[in-house]
């Protein structure tokens, strides 16, 4: 199997191993010139495309990735589960992503060929987890696309407040999305990191801003606002898991990271990305939760721009708007390369640089795009979509997918032994927690969901009323 084959998240061969009955992936050939000399010019110039990642610009994609959507749900998060628990989530939560990404580094490390989650699943469960984590993978990578094109949608109205239909701004947040995800590669999408990472930084240092000097200047000042340590009376299970799912989704950047890696021309330097986006997205994530429920109390909206006022929370909106779409364009993209890399696994069609090859590009993430604006036509409400995605699916590839893995991918020699003890205890935990998230994360954004449209609290299917 040449590397070639490990290009665009295809559908790998497994060899099995009589001896244990369990699939694994021969590894690679090196890559070098002689082996670049027996395959077509268009399949040598497909496999330097996709080649070309190195642990900095994995770094800024990863941020772009992740530290979008998530920071904005944060502060109404802390005001349901108030300042402790919220900084004790934020903290928490995010050290383990931290490890579980680790993890993942590590299988894709001891399996080169594992292209895509995916491939991963196949190695733990054959062709049903092969199945199984692709139809997850490909969900939940349209419901991100789905929720930024809600968000791009609330921008553009808070923007322009106007009473243009919003199904018009959906239509236009769409279109901006699918523009952006055209370029296949994730080394030229990096080049819009770096717009990407200063537009959110902004946004929410305008918001910080702009709600401490309201609170400041106030009747009462900061001592007046109503904000507090413990969670909010009368907490429901439906609001507290809610709250802590929108935390989780903040730190999905494990989802994507095989497709990334294999990218990497170093793929053992991805420990300095995860440790580096760790970092940044806890600081991020905890300072933007704690100052700006500090400064609004209870009633901080979701997403949090809103909050800052009307004209700041335009100017925070305008600033953003490269991250919305930045950072979705990113989701298209990695479903994008799996679904089209699957299709075309035997043919240098997958590696994008032929008229067919872009053409059959265009048509993927034209569908991928259209089913995510119909989505967030469907569930037009911010918090709950949010929660949705990060019960169904980013539970698993943050938490027991990766804790799984461990056991049986990483894992040398006998579970209870001394060496494996501590992470045995370790990745049960994640483990447990993982599936609690999967159940009961579930029940309660549902059962919100389905509260919200017999109330009335939200607006209609494809209807022309601001989005929630």
């Amino acid at each position: 199997m040449g590397y070639e084959d490990n290009i665009n998240g295809h559908d790998p061969k497994v060899m099995t191993d009589s001896d244990n009955e369990k699939a694994v992936y021969a590894a690679p050939p090196p890559f070098d010139q002689e082996m670049l000399g027996e395959i077509t010019d268009t399949e040598r110039h497909g496999i330097q495309k996709f080649s070309r990642l190195g642990w900095k610009r994995l770094t800024v994609v990863l941020i772009v990735e992740a530290i979008a959507l998530g920071s904005l749900s944060i502060p109404q998060t802390f005001a349901y589960l108030g300042m402790v628990a919220g900084v004790i989530c934020c903290v928490g939560l995010g050290l383990v992503a931290i490890y579980t990404s680790y993890i993942v580094g590590q299988v894709k490390l001891l399996f080169p060929q594992v292209a895509n989650y995916a491939d991963a699943g196949r190695l733990m469960w054959g062709r049903f987890g092969y199945e199984l984590i692709n139809l997850m993978l490909a969900l939940q990578l349209i419901l991100l696309t789905g929720s930024h094109c809600l968000t791009g949608t609330i921008a553009f109205m808070s923007i322009t407040e106007s009473n243009i239909c919003s199904v018009i701004f959906a239509v236009v947040s769409a279109i901006i999305l699918l523009a952006l995800a055209v370029p296949p590669s994730f080394a030229e999408v990096a080049i819009l990191g770096y717009i990407d990472f200063a537009s959110i930084v902004l946004a929410i240092g305008i918001t910080i801003i702009g709600t401490g000097v309201q609170a400041t200047n106030a009747p009462g000042g900061l001592a007046a606002v109503d904000w507090s340590a413990w969670p909010k009376e009368n907490l429901t299970f439906t609001e507290a898991f809610i709250a802590v799912s929108n935390i989780i989704f903040a730190y999905s950047f494990a989802m994507c990271q095989f497709s990334f890696m294999d990218e990497m021309h170093t793929p053992k330097d991805f420990v300095k990305s995860i440790w580096a986006l760790g970092i940044t997205e806890i600081v991020i994530y905890t300072l933007t939760g704690a100052l700006v429920y500090a400064f609004v109390g209870q009633s901080v909206e979701s997403p949090a721009l809103t909050s800052a006022g009307t004209t700041l929370s335009r100017v925070a909106y305008g600033i953003a708007l490269p991250v919305i779409f930045i950072s979705g364009s990113i989701n298209t993209v990695v479903f994008g390369r799996l679904v089209h890399g699957r299709i075309f696994a035997n043919s240098p069609i997958r590696f994008i640089n032929t008229k067919m090859g872009w053409i059959t590009w265009l048509a993927v993430i034209t569908a991928a795009t259209i089913i995510a604006f119909v989505i967030a036509e469907v569930i037009p409400f911010f918090n709950d979509l949010l929660s949705l995605s990060s019960a169904l699916f980013i539970s698993g590839f943050t938490f027991y997918f990766p804790a799984l893995m461990w056991f049986i991918l990483i894992r040398k020699g006998s579970m209870f032994s001394s060496k494996n003890m501590l992470l045995t205890v370790v990745n049960a935990i994640i483990l447990i927690i993982g599936l609690v998230i999967l159940g009961a994360g579930t029940y309660s954004s549902v059962e919100d969901i389905i509260e919200k449209y017999n109330t009335g609290d939200v607006r209609g299917v494809f209807t022309c009323a601001k989005p929630s």
